[in-house]
């Protein structure tokens, strides 16, 4: 029995974590709990020494050290002001009436809307809950058939998932050891293709099914000639300007993330004063939402690391990696498998959940494989944004129902996503099939069958790890022998 226990521990452990998340118990404290108990069980059995756990401070104050980590206080406390202070509201009044007159002109409005506010927020929550409650109320009071209405806001709302500054994609980048900017330049196309599809996806309807997506009355187009060409100016320039000065000092290296995320802070209170929409209550409400993200992600990192070092002790890595590279079909068989276990998993976990428990078991089988780390991160972040539309558990699908009209059924909620579910399964498939999509923007091509030299990323803040006298924590202590 003992033989059998130490020779299974890894998949055990693994088996642990999940049915602690199943029965609906805290990630963060699942993951250090279950990482503490086989901690002790490896050193019951003799796979461990107890000295492995005096790791584990080290590695908690690593984590506090990373500066990388600090640009998600900043982009989200970003993201909360812009909400608060009217930026979507005007957008999407100035789009719909630039598009009010032609079929789906509103949808049209949405999806626009949304990928600004996805380049100036990174937060999906605040996209949906503003378009849900200014654009849903408009939409169905113009003869909108509702659950297209409700998935073009679903949708919409997570491209804040993919289009930088995306939170995950910074989550995602600390994980694989790779740079914040080289994730947010590859994940850029991927973006503005899916916002095109579901403009494309918008356009068949009208064409299919007008009566879905009728066009504004004269009546609701209030803005005409030049006091339209006014409006549009005074709407798109300012964040417009703040897009530029996040993403474009980011991507011309003049700025780190950290420091586009403090600069576009500033900019999102500049904007809000400007607009005359800042004050004591606004500014409370945004710090303290921030505080609860930014803790959110913080103890789950944390209690991933605590399961990452029991993990990997216990030789869980070296399991995860001969169950994955002997699967039929070499890197592309990989993928496929992968993609599907992430789909499978976006039904129940969170994209952060996901990002920091398998992401750390998948990273160095792919690079083993020969697959770029930020290509292969880029992929899963366009995959991971199905778990905000996966009926029933999706949280934008939860988010607008927080906020949408009575009249409006949960049913339909979930019947309007499934057409934009389907559309973000086809861009998974087109950045495997084509992997110039994500590469275009980087230095070096991505290439998905010709192995490179990849250094798999060591864990961030684990000096003692990396120290001579951790060599042997792994092992149980020699026996003296008598003479």
């Amino acid at each position: 029995m003992e033989t059998w226990v130490i020779a299974n521990l890894a998949p055990m452990m693994f088996t642990a974590l999940v049915l602690f998340l199943l029965i609906g118990y805290p990630v963060a404290f699942s993951l250090a709990a279950v990482g503490i108990l086989f901690g002790w069980i490896g050193i019951e059995f003799g796979l461990l020494t107890p000295a492995l756990l005096q790791a584990l401070p080290d590695r908690v104050f690593g984590i506090m050290r990373n500066e990388i980590l600090l640009a998600i206080p900043f982009f989200t406390f970003m993201g909360l002001i812009l909400e608060r202070s009217g930026m979507a509201e005007e957008l999407l009044d100035t789009v719909g009436q630039m598009f009010g007159s032609i079929r789906g002109g509103l949808a049209y409005a949405v999806i626009i809307v949304g990928a600004l506010l996805a380049a100036t927020t990174g937060v999906v929550a605040a996209s949906v809950i503003a378009m849900g409650l200014i654009s849903l109320p408009i939409m169905l009071r113009y003869g909108y058939h509702a659950p297209f209405a409700t998935g073009v806001i679903t949708a919409s709302g997570t491209l804040a998932q993919i289009i930088p500054p995306s939170l995950v994609l910074i989550v995602m980048a600390d994980v694989l050891g790779r740079s914040v900017g080289a994730m947010y330049q590859g994940a850029l196309l991927p973006g503005l293709l899916l916002t095109a599809c579901y403009l494309i996806y918008v356009f068949g309807v009208t064409v299919w099914r007008p009566n879905h997506a009728p066009a504004l009355p004269l009546a609701a187009r209030t803005l005409h000639g030049w006091a339209l060409a006014v409006r549009v100016l005074i709407a798109l320039i300012p964040p417009l300007a703040l897009i530029f000065l996040v993403l474009g000092t980011i991507f011309i290296g003049w700025a780190t993330p950290t420091e586009g995320g403090a600069m576009g802070a500033v900019g999102a209170l500049l904007l809000a004063i400007i607009k005359r929409r800042l004050n004591l209550e606004v500014l409370i409400q945004s710090l303290t939402a921030t505080a609860k993200i930014t803790s959110f992600v913080v103890f789950i990192l944390i209690g991933s690391s605590v399961f990452s070092l029991t993990f990997r002790g216990i030789n869980g890595d070296l399991w995860v990696e001969q169950l994955l590279t002997g699967l039929p079909g070499g890197a592309l068989g990989f993928l496929i498998v992968v993609n599907l276990l992430v789909f499978v998993l976006a039904f129940f976990l969170d994209f952060f959940e996901i990002a920091f428990i398998i992401l750390p078991l998948l990273a160095p089988v792919a690079a083993k494989l020969g697959i770029d780390l930020v290509w292969f991160g880029v992929l899963l972040g366009v995959n991971m944004q199905t778990s905000f539309m996966h009926p029933p558990f999706g949280f934008a699908l939860f988010y607008l129902r927080s906020v949408a009209p009575p009249q409006v059924r949960t049913v339909d909620i979930y019947w309007g996503a499934v057409p934009f579910l389907v559309i973000q399964i086809i861009m998974v498939i087109l950045i495997i099939t084509f992997p110039q999509i994500v590469s275009w923007g980087l230095d070096a091509s991505t290439t998905i069958t010709t192995p490179v030299e990849i250094t798999v990323p060591e864990q961030s803040g684990s000096t003692l790890l990396n120290s001579d006298d951790f060599g042997n924590l792994f092992s149980p202590p020699e026996q003296p022998t008598n003479q």
